[in-house]
């Protein structure tokens, strides 16, 4: 069992508090904090009544950042959204103060977990993170590319009429319009995914998948419950200490950067990135990607 504070009481972090408390897993404590401490109070009695239902009780509450102290996992949803005809580097300035802000108290506290990240862009935010607080690689993680994977294996799924659980395929590098697919590396079941799908499929896909958050940002503002799923399923791996794989963003020392690969995630952290055999291309697909990500860090002052 772990403590978990969300800090960010917004659609993100509200469907990934709600996701948390209505379904079995390990949190034995929720903590709720929000830059409106009234908005956290009236969210917590809102998901007390919800964890009812819950096969395991769950302590759930508003609270302010020295409950980060004995914490096994922060989750940062907080920042601005992404609007409509904005791009996720747009945002980067904007959430990079709220960052700078939030990992300072987190680290006054003491806490010595994992941090997990969501803000937007959650690559730059995530290597913002690691650089704010000088914890371990390994205990700063984002989301990733775990949405555009969960996002690309429904597509799959609609085209093939096969369970996505049964899809293993990833979305790897940037969360964001320089995302890849390493297409040499997906297969369904045991069968390469190239005896399900055309040449012409693949690439129309993996622009779906690109486009998809825009679309939905164009028709109902935001996008909340699909990663709120993802931050969820994330957590349960950490706390359940299950070894899982899952496509979230961690430091690479070789790049001086995060992005999202598939990564071995424990109670200890992320402890292994997988080394995927790509082909030539896709590896220089991934390098842009990755220097997408860089060129937006540098615009960062860390002093």
């Amino acid at each position: 069992m772990g403590k978990v504070v969300l800090i960010g009481c917004g659609n993100v972090g509200m469907s990934y508090a709600y996701s948390l408390v209505t379904t079995k897993n390990k949190v034995s404590e929720l903590v709720l904090i929000d830059i409106n401490h009234k908005k956290a109070q009236g969210e917590a009695l809102d998901l007390q009544h919800a964890a009812v239902y819950n096969t395991t009780r769950i302590k759930i509450k508003a609270g302010d950042y020295q409950d980060c102290a004995d914490a096994k996992i922060v989750c940062i949803c907080a920042g601005v959204t992404q609007a409509p005809g904005e791009t996720r580097p747009q945002l980067l300035n904007r959430n990079y103060k709220v960052m700078k802000s939030i990992v300072n108290e987190v680290v006054k506290s003491g806490f010595n977990g994992i941090y997990l990240v969501a803000t937007n862009p959650v690559d730059v935010m995530t290597y913002a993170v690691y650089r704010l607080s000088d914890a371990k690689p390994s205990k700063v993680i984002g989301s990733g590319t775990t949405l555009d994977t969960s996002r690309l294996r429904h597509l799959i799924g609609e085209v093939t009429s096969i369970h996505p659980k049964n899809i293993h395929s990833y979305v790897i590098g940037e969360h964001g319009d320089t995302s890849m697919v390493p297409w040499s590396c997906s297969f369904i079941g045991l069968n390469k995914i190239s005896q399900f799908l055309t040449e012409e499929q693949c690439p129309q896909i993996e622009q779906q998948v690109r486009d998809s958050a825009y679309g939905i940002i164009e028709k109902k503002g935001s996008t909340y419950y699909g990663i709120g799923i993802c931050l969820k399923d994330i957590t349960e791996t950490i706390l359940e200490d299950s070894g899982g794989i899952k496509t979230i963003c961690v430091y690479s020392k070789e790049h001086d950067t995060c992005f999202g690969m598939p990564t071995i995630l424990t109670r200890r952290g992320a402890i292994r990135t997988l080394d995927l055999d790509m082909t030539q291309s896709e590896r220089e697909k991934l390098n842009k990607s990755i220097k997408a990500i860089k060129d937006m860090c540098d615009q960062i002052n860390f002093d």
